[in-house]
């Protein structure tokens, strides 16, 4: 098993002819992943690496049905991209950043009312080793194995997944939750698909400074079956400033790294102190 997707699962891919888009379609289906086609407004009838391309989701749905797309388009048109493919039934990984709080508010309310789940924004997206994979995470560092990985930071996620596969920790499925303050699936959703996934038998958590989702996971993990280990970026960040992400912010004493790596240690979870430190714990 492994959590979110698999070898079987289908995907379009919005923005597909653009440069992004066409330059990752291509490494996705290098990877295995199962792209049947690419939605670009006004260029139906072409081909992106093999895969045709449709004017909407619904002529690509039409054409044959998938399970997820992946949106590449500038933040402007992410909204009206994102319910497009959650009006025809498509669950979202959102590569897109600089989306307004207010349209991902809105892209999020309406997955929940159509039981769908949305990966990001701002998102590297989601691999599971050998199966698929959904972004745009550098292939050649995943090694398959037994730890999840779950994470906030797209660079620190690419460290430590090099780190654990240099030292024989395989990975079973690693998700890009989003940098920005308001995210589709977080850590607390993913925790709980990857209790439920035998091949997992460890989990790191790859937090960072700004907002209380670290906090509030914290308080999850108290009776949590599985090992969990947890970095937390930004030990050093000063208050009021962002730091890389929109979500990386502290403000008024809220959402720094001593009260994160605080809350996890009180409920028995160890937190490494540097990236390097997370293949050590998890020995």
């Amino acid at each position: 098993m492994t959590i979110l997707i698999d070898k079987k699962t289908k995907v379009i891919v919005q923005g597909a002819t653009g440069h992004q888009g066409s330059f990752h379609t291509k490494l996705m289906k290098e990877y295995g992943t199962n792209i049947i086609a690419g939605v670009t407004p006004k260029k139906g009838g072409q081909e992106v690496h093999g895969i045709p391309v449709f004017n909407t989701v619904k002529e690509a749905q039409d054409f044959n049905p998938a399970d997820y797309s992946i949106l590449f388009v500038p933040a402007r048109f992410a909204k009206s991209a994102a319910f497009e493919a959650l009006d025809n039934g498509l669950n979202l990984v959102i590569i897109s950043e600089g989306i307004p709080i207010h349209d991902s508010i809105g892209i999020m309310n309406k997955a929940k009312e159509n039981a769908l789940t949305v990966i990001g924004p701002n998102t590297p997206g989601i691999i599971s080793v050998n199966e698929c994979k959904i972004g745009i995470m550098p292939s050649h560092i995943f090694k398959k194995g037994k730890v999840g990985i779950i994470s906030r930071s797209g660079t620190l996620t690419y460290e430590i997944v090099n780190e654990l596969s240099k030292n024989k920790l395989g990975q079973s499925t690693v998700l890009g939750i989003g940098g920005d303050p308001v995210i589709g699936i977080d850590f607390i959703g993913a925790l709980k698909l990857f209790e439920e996934d035998h091949r997992t038998e460890k989990i790191v958590i790859i937090g960072e400074i700004g907002g209380d989702l670290e906090e509030r996971t914290a308080k999850f993990l108290k009776n949590y079956s599985k090992y969990v280990v947890v970095y937390i970026a930004g030990r050093t960040a000063p208050p009021d400033k962002r730091m890389g992400h929109a979500g990386a912010i502290i403000s008024a004493g809220i959402g720094t790294a001593k009260s994160k790596i605080n809350k996890f240690m009180s409920v028995g979870i160890k937190v490494a102190q540097l990236p390097s430190e997370v293949v050590r714990l998890l020995k």
